[in-house]
């Protein structure tokens, strides 16, 4: 039985789709996990872009979607997908985390997929494509372990940033 206050949460584990049903931690229970964040392809990339965000680790990968497009300072104005691979190259083959057509089926799966359940993944690694068009693509790297939540500490946060934020759109004058 479901105490009050608790909130259980349908979460896929890894991309199998199993499903399973798991209990949302209160605010500062569990762990906090970290991922380093690459921006590897963009229509207007110039200058290299990492960025080391640690997020709690029952958050879903549209929680991470959010905290990517706050840490490069994009505007949320264009879909976008998760997938794994072993590397960009064409002739590596994606697994797609969501295999939804409809994109309220795909925001949907995107709330429901927990980032602890994609690890560990071999050699494959995880990328988020923000704007097709564009092809903003980020390489997802998560470090090993998890840490405890620090008590007055908000999550997610950037804790180390190389490089400017890449420029969505390109300035006017170029």
């Amino acid at each position: 039985m479901e105490e009050a206050g608790e909130e259980l949460l349908l979460a896929l584990s890894g991309p199998s789709g199993v499903a399973t049903m798991k209990r949302r931690p209160k605010r500062g229970e569990g762990g906090v996990h970290t991922y380093t964040v690459e921006c590897v392809s963009g229509v207007n990339l110039k200058e290299k872009c990492v960025r080391v965000i640690e997020i709690e680790e029952w958050a879903s990968v549209y929680d991470l979607h959010d905290a990517i497009q706050d840490a490069v300072q994009f505007r949320r104005d264009h879909p976008f997908e998760f997938f794994t691979a072993a590397s960009l190259s064409p002739s590596s083959p994606r697994r797609w985390l969501t295999m939804e057509k409809e994109w309220d089926d795909k925001v949907r799966a995107f709330v429901q997929i927990r980032l602890r359940d994609l690890w560990p993944m071999g050699r494959r690694k995880l990328y988020y494509w923000f704007d097709f068009f564009d092809r903003w693509i980020f390489e997802i790297r998560k470090a090993p372990g998890t840490r405890r939540v620090r008590e007055g500490v908000s999550y997610p946060r950037v804790t180390s940033a190389t490089g400017p934020d890449p420029h969505q759109y390109p300035p006017l004058d170029e």
